[in-house]
């Protein structure tokens, strides 16, 4: 059977989304949002970058062997108030 690994990379290269350290954004999921205690289940790396000079590697290969989801860039994420912010459970 195959498994899902979920890894978690803030940044702050989108809108400044994630302005805070990386000890402020595990607070900030535990006593903010989602709140409530919550810790992550998942890998959660330290704030890197996904664009330019300082690419994390990881970014550096996957947007060097995947395919771009969408024709149009700009039809990626037209709009950040349409992320949705709650977990999924």
């Amino acid at each position: 059977p195959r498994r899902l690994v979920v890894l978690g990379f803030p940044c702050n290269q989108f809108g400044y989304q994630e302005n805070g350290t990386n000890e402020e954004i595990l607070n900030s999921l535990k006593h903010v949002r989602p709140g409530g205690g919550f810790e992550p289940n998942f890998t959660l790396f330290q704030k890197c970058q996904v664009n330019g000079q300082d690419t994390h590697p990881v970014f550096a290969y996957l947007k060097a062997h995947l395919p771009a989801p969408a024709d149009e860039a700009d039809h990626l994420m037209t709009e950040p108030r349409f992320i949705t912010w709650s977990p999924v459970r």
